[in-house]
């Protein structure tokens, strides 16, 4: 998988020369939180190019760590499913993100600020237990951003998946949140809750809503994990 080999017979060598190329553990935490399908990966790695994704699944499939599978009905899509061995990596993303965690100085976190990637983590771990049993429209707002990257809308229905949109998706707002992306993304970091934001962060809507952002906000599996370092 790698252009050259390490040349070591130990164990972590082997590892790193089929899972330490540019993205390829990136991408393998996608998978292991269960992304299937081509677009949806590409939202879990905006940054990643589609030829170079194509190129990564290709290379993990080769390596015996996913799956590629042809969807009945739909032709030319594919779903990516990890196998046994993918499967045992679940491990080690983890251990990848506590450490990251707990040890990567906080600045240099809030440095890759990335609104797509926070709203699609967000969605993806979104709790809706603590929201009123129909359909829930939550509009964020980050002022600062370029104006077709300020808006975000998650759409809770308990008929269907939970669903992000960058566009008005027509329905009834329940409620507003303004902030900036690095309040936001500390808040999903779990670096401080939403009542620490103080004014930075702004609510219009259904106060209950917003009282209980808190938990039902969709925050990194990694947020429990106390950070050591300032």
């Amino acid at each position: 998988m790698t252009l050259g080999s390490y040349g070591q017979f130990c164990p972590v060598a082997m590892a790193a020369e089929t899972l330490c190329t540019r993205w390829t553990m990136v991408l393998v935490r996608e998978l292991v939180a269960g992304s299937t399908r081509f677009n949806d990966l590409r939202r879990g790695v905006p940054r990643m190019s589609p030829t170079l994704l194509s190129q990564r699944l290709h290379e993990l499939e080769v390596a015996g760590i996913v799956t590629r599978t042809l969807i009945p009905d739909e032709p030319n899509v594919h779903e990516y499913r990890l196998t046994e061995a993918g499967r045992d990596l679940q491990s080690v993303v983890e251990a990848f993100g506590l450490w990251g965690q707990k040890w990567i100085e906080t600045q240099a976190t809030l440095k890759n600020l990335d609104p797509s990637l926070l709203m699609w983590d967000m969605r993806r771990n979104l709790n809706p237990a603590p929201l009123p049993k129909h359909r829930i429209v939550v509009q964020f707002k980050y002022p600062e951003l370029a104006e077709a990257q300020q808006n975000w809308w998650l759409v809770v229905d308990p008929e269907a998946e939970i669903d992000l949109c960058s566009s008005d998706p027509g329905y009834d707002v329940d409620l507003w949140i303004t902030t900036d992306l690095r309040t936001m993304t500390a808040i999903w970091m779990g670096l401080i809750k939403v009542s620490d934001a103080g004014d930075a962060i702004q609510f219009d809507g259904n106060a209950e809503i917003a009282r209980t952002m808190q938990t039902w906000l969709g925050l990194s599996p990694f947020s429990a994990q106390k950070k050591l370092v300032h």
